[in-house]
């Protein structure tokens, strides 16, 4: 397993935009796994990888948000890790390897978030005091800190862990390994049943099953099946559409006649 000096260079400043564009400056304006796992892919040259690995970190992502201020994994640099990894390695060991890092970013995401908390307070201080091109220059600092704290691990990971990487990998027991890839397999599952937890599952649950027969017995690929999906929902929403132009033309009768008996 080894990358090029070229290849560490572009992981670690890919990382870096994926989090200065969704925490600070936006600039690419995407900040789904599924998207940074296409353009690791494309910089390692295996883009299939990359859209497997995304595909699959994306569907894990599913349901999760960080409402509040709260902290979640970093999804997009696992899938960066993972796609770099996976390129060499597999799809289940690139992921074997991502996950742990995208669950640090926990962490580090907490970690910037209080060091963000400083730099706010100096930032009103020097507006307090007018001093304007100050309070620019400190500003900076926190899309700075958010975008090495995914650059950073990445860059260990691609460099200093790469012969930890593979000493892992060598003494690792098959039973292990084999348990890695089960749960690998399992965790878009996973993201999928956290998904339907937030949406009105119970009201559409035979769109559901119909989805479900689909794919899992008549063996329609994915995009044939979200066709279907579409249609079905286009039915759904147009008949809402129409039974809401009737009750307001219900409603708009009731009041005409009320006004006809005054």
């Amino acid at each position: 397993m080894h990358f090029t000096i070229f290849q560490i260079i572009m992981l670690t400043i890919l990382a870096f935009i994926k989090h200065v564009d969704y925490y600070g400056i936006p600039m690419i304006f995407v900040n789904y796994a599924v998207f940074w796992g296409l353009f690791t892919g494309i910089l390692m040259g295996d883009i299939k990888t990359g859209l497997i690995v995304g595909g699959t970190v994306q569907l894990m992502s599913l349901g999760v948000a960080g409402f509040g201020g709260s902290s979640v994994p970093d999804y997009g640099t696992c899938a960066i890790i993972a796609t770099a990894f996976g390129s060499q390695l597999g799809v289940e060991a690139g992921l074997a390897i991502g996950l742990p890092v995208g669950m640090l970013g926990v962490q580090l995401d907490v970690i910037v978030k209080i060091l963000n908390g400083f730099v706010v307070r100096k930032s009103q201080e020097y507006a307090n005091k007018r001093e304007f091109k100050k309070m620019n220059s400190v500003l900076w600092l926190g899309p700075i800190f958010f975008g090495l704290s995914a650059a950073i691990p990445v860059f260990i990971a691609v460099t200093l862990g790469q012969s930890a990487v593979n000493y892992v990998l060598d003494v690792l027991p098959n039973w292990f390994m084999d348990g890695l890839t089960l749960a690998g397999k399992m965790l878009p599952a996973v993201g999928i049943a956290m998904l339907l937890r937030f949406m009105p599952t119970g009201r559409y649950i035979s769109y559901l099953l119909v989805g479900f027969f689909l794919a899992a017995f008549l063996k329609v690929p994915i995009i044939g099946a979200a066709i279907i999906g579409f249609a079905l929902a286009f039915n759904v929403y147009h008949r809402a559409e129409k039974d809401a132009q009737i009750t307001a033309s219900a409603g708009a009768s009731d009041v005409g006649f009320i006004g006809e008996d005054e």
